[in-house]
């Protein structure tokens, strides 16, 4: 298949400067570089814009192009190992996908630490009315002895040798797109572009004294699995001096024996007997907040669904509860006592399916 025209491939004008040839590769490089793009091809879309980019960029390359095209130098095409003629760093392009442009050239400001998740079983009925539970944490406060340097006195902070107190280092290395140059934390330093030479004697060089305490927490109302709440200043220890990360609480709340629970909905199942479902009856069925009273009518079927109306889980964002659904369960006897045996042999004597749909339906059937 024949190339497709580099200029389409970056989406410029033929007359499109260098800031625009620069503007468009940046974008689309973010876009389809292999280990981050979840496009369809993204590698092969990535060598195309990148052979296109390094042609364009390249006023002698791209003169040679506008003049004869993809056959140029004598139809063997461009020389395209290289990164064309504006010399930046492809690595520099993904400095700011995490977290915002330039962090990586700063490796040695403060940064907040990593977050942490903790996983905490509850009871049914912990979620559905709330609780408070009191947890250990490790907290994070700057060390009283150094204030902070990680060092036994401001004499034994020196700027760091390697990176002469950048943070970071440059590495160069051979990959599938070529010879390519990227930043790195400096290992020396750890990116804070300075060494110790005597670490403080109480925090060890950390900076920070880390002890564990205990601290109550707030299980909202209506909390489900799957579901977490976040506390802050609990998770990793900053760097360089920054705040600490968050816990996040992640909630598994145990099933209960009697409910089964869909989002803020609760079902139920509840047994009657035959008499119940036959002439009907006032039955108790049990909700969280205590029982109530159900008006079961007279021919009332198996499986015949009820709703309570707001007996179900709070909302954990509105508050507003859900609904109860009673399944109805009508229960054969498998044990009867002689009279009982009696007084269904006198019932079976009568027709119990004259006005019944299912049987006329099923007697009908039969006589086709």
């Amino acid at each position: 298949m024949d190339k497709k025209d580099y200029y389409d491939v970056l989406g410029i004008d033929k007359g499109a400067g260098d800031a625009d040839i620069k503007g468009a590769y940046r974008k689309l490089a973010k876009k389809y570089h292999p280990d981050v793009s979840t496009e369809t091809n993204a590698e092969a879309k990535f060598k195309e814009v990148q052979e296109a980019y390094e042609v364009l960029s390249d006023s002698t390359k791209r003169s040679q192009y506008d003049r004869f095209g993809h056959q140029a130098n004598n139809g063997q095409g461009f020389n395209t190992s290289g990164f064309g003629g504006f010399d930046f760093d492809i690595n520099d392009i993904f400095s700011n996908f995490f977290g915002g442009g330039g962090q990586q050239r700063n490796s040695n400001r403060p940064r907040k630490g990593s977050d942490l998740q903790k996983r905490m079983n509850v009871k049914f009925e912990e979620a559905i009315f709330g609780a408070k539970k009191t947890i250990k944490v490790t907290a994070h406060t700057e060390c009283t002895t150094c204030h902070g340097t990680g060092a036994h006195s401001k004499k034994d902070v020196k700027t760091c040798t390697q990176c002469h107190g950048k943070g970071t280092v440059i590495i160069e290395q051979q990959s599938l797109f070529g010879r390519t140059r990227s930043q790195a934390t400096c290992p020396n330093c750890g990116g804070s572009g300075k060494q110790i030479t005597k670490k403080c004697e109480t925090c060890h060089g950390e900076k920070v004294l880390s002890h564990t305490k205990e601290i109550e927490i707030t299980i909202p109302e209506g909390i489900d699995t799957g579901q977490q709440i976040r506390l802050e200043g609990y998770g990793s220890k900053g760097i360089n001096g920054g705040p600490s990360g968050d816990l996040y609480i992640l909630f598994d709340v145990r099933k209960d024996p009697l409910y089964e629970r869909h989002g803020d909905d609760l079902i139920i199942e509840v047994p009657i007997t035959f008499v119940q479902a036959a002439i009907g009856d006032s039955i108790k069925v049990p909700t969280p907040y205590g029982d109530v009273k159900l008006k079961v009518p007279a021919g009332t079927q198996s499986k015949t669904t009820f709703r309570l109306r707001g007996k179900g889980a709070p909302n954990v964002r509105s508050k507003r509860k859900g609904d109860e659904h009673v399944i109805i369960d009508v229960v054969t006897p498998n044990k009867l006592s002689k009279q009982q045996i009696k007084l269904f042999e006198q019932l079976g004597k009568t027709d119990l399916t004259e006005d019944s749909s299912i049987w006329k339906r099923f007697k009908s059937a039969r006589k086709k």
